[in-house]
């Protein structure tokens, strides 16, 4: 069992949730939120960023990071800003030892919903399926809580061929 830190960055908006891994794609919700930005200037938000998502890691120990890719934007400004929150995120995961793993928005919405041009609504919908929560979350905890869940369902699965891989080594042996 893991806890996963799962973060969707933003410039304006930057979701977080926690995932306590359990077997059987059972996994237990920890915590979710949204680090509201848009009133910072650029460096305090970066900065922002880096104490929240520090603190988190402080709080509720996670042994990994999953964080949202960085997809081409039309906007090179805005691809920069994401890129800037995406790295005060994983600086502030890096300084405290946890790994981080990264999953593009198609790889996560397949892994949650089953299709991966789902929209946040679906995602929604799903996530409190899955982690059998009383309310909708919002958007970018949503969507942190998925990219947290494709990291979980990643490692579950790369466990499991782990052991296929071990079997078949220990035939090709005898």
């Amino acid at each position: 069992m893991a806890i996963i830190l799962g973060i969707d960055p933003g410039s304006r908006i930057t979701g977080y949730g926690l995932v306590k891994t359990q077997p059987n794609h059972h996994h237990q919700f920890i915590a979710c939120g949204c680090i509201r930005l848009e009133k910072y200037s650029l460096g305090d938000k970066l900065k922002t960023i880096h104490e929240v998502i520090a603190d988190l890691v402080h709080t509720y120990q996670p042994d990994e990071t999953a964080i949202e890719q960085i997809f081409f934007h039309e906007n090179p400004s805005t691809a920069l800003k994401l890129g800037q929150a995406r790295g005060a995120a994983i600086a502030a995961s890096a300084l405290y030892g946890l790994t981080v793993h990264e999953y593009t928005a198609r790889q996560v919405k397949k892994a949650v919903v089953g299709y991966g041009a789902a929209d946040k609504s679906q995602i929604q919908h799903m996530i409190q399926i899955l982690l059998k929560l009383e309310m909708i979350p919002p958007v970018d905890a949503a969507d942190a809580l998925a990219i947290a869940l494709c990291h979980a369902y990643t490692r579950e699965g790369l466990k499991s061929l782990g052991g296929v891989a071990q079997k078949m080594r220990y035939r090709r042996l005898r």
